[in-house]
């Protein structure tokens, strides 16, 4: 009777590693992120942060996220209001 215990095999082996080992699963990029001064800007890229936790199916809905919160930022520029403008000079008087 041999009482040695039979050698895995080597398939079973890297079906094991490959278990452990999920490359689709969620990893943090930890990509740093600047604060840029604008409170809706700084929100918006701190929102790319989400991604990190979810699954490459789930990134589409963050990153058109803050493109629609990048987007509204900038045309908040457009709205705000500029500098007085000149006083127009007197019309001719009659």
């Amino acid at each position: 009777m041999d009482d040695a215990v039979p050698e895995t095999p080597a398939v079973a082996e890297e079906e094991a590693t490959y278990e452990a080992y999920d490359p689709a699963a969620p990893a943090p990029l930890n990509v740093p992120r600047t604060p840029t001064g604008d409170a809706d800007v700084d929100a918006a890229l701190d929102r790319l942060g989400d991604a990190d936790h979810l699954a490459t199916d789930g990134h589409l809905e963050v990153y058109e996220d803050v493109h629609r919160g990048l987007r509204d930022a900038l045309t908040a520029l457009d709205v705000r209001p500029g500098p007085p403008a000149p006083p127009s000079p007197p019309g001719p008087r009659s």
